[in-house]
């Protein structure tokens, strides 16, 4: 565990744990990110633990949370994003101290790591918040009074060609084959149709 101790491996390490506590932030449920983010911060809690460190750019890193969670909330918010991605280089960068201030991280491991941690999250938590915000195109609600063709006998179960699409339905009455239908309802998937008349 002696490798832990290399300021600039737990730099990286440290790096990875935040890139992805965010990714689990904006994309959660999937327990990749978090599983990932709770490995690799204990890892460079162990590293924050047993080297020296400035309290204030700890502050920094817990101050950064605040910004990135206002930027996700809605978009065209991307100067509190770019307000938490400062924050959260500057104090990372300066948690591993020599000499009381002087970052121990060497400053070419930080420049790359941190511009390229800058960049995946300006580019990916714009774009998922964009994909988060963008309304439905598929209202299942619109289907109800649309008419189609039963494409199979209908009754407890069957199929119906529905605006373009093959869907499940139903019917209270048995329904032949090549008939004209009308979708009365929706349950779930299933269309609840009858016979148009």
């Amino acid at each position: 565990m002696d490798f832990l101790l290399e300021p600039n491996i737990a730099y990286l390490i440290l790096m990875g744990g935040i890139l992805l506590g965010l990714m689990a932030i904006i994309s959660p449920g999937t327990g990749l990110f978090e599983v990932g983010a709770f490995f690799c911060l204990a890892l460079s809690g162990y590293a924050v633990y047993n080297m020296s460190f400035n309290w204030w750019a700890i502050v920094l890193l817990v101050v950064s949370i605040v910004p990135f969670t206002y930027s996700i909330q809605k978009p065209k918010r991307e100067p509190y994003l770019g307000i938490s991605i400062l924050l959260l280089v500057s104090g990372s960068v300066f948690l591993f101290a020599v000499d009381g201030w002087k970052p121990a991280v060497n400053p070419l491991v930080a420049l790359i790591a941190s511009g390229l941690m800058t960049a995946f999250l300006w580019v990916a938590v714009r774009k998922t918040v964009q994909a988060a915000s963008v309304p439905l195109t598929h209202d299942l609600g619109l289907l109800i009074g649309l008419t189609g063709e039963a494409r199979s006998n209908i009754h407890a179960e069957g199929s119906a060609y529905v605006a373009g699409e093959i869907w499940s339905a139903k019917s209270d009455v048995l329904i032949p084959a090549g008939s004209s239908i009308r979708v009365i309802r929706r349950e779930g998937f299933t269309l609840v149709v009858e016979k148009e008349l």
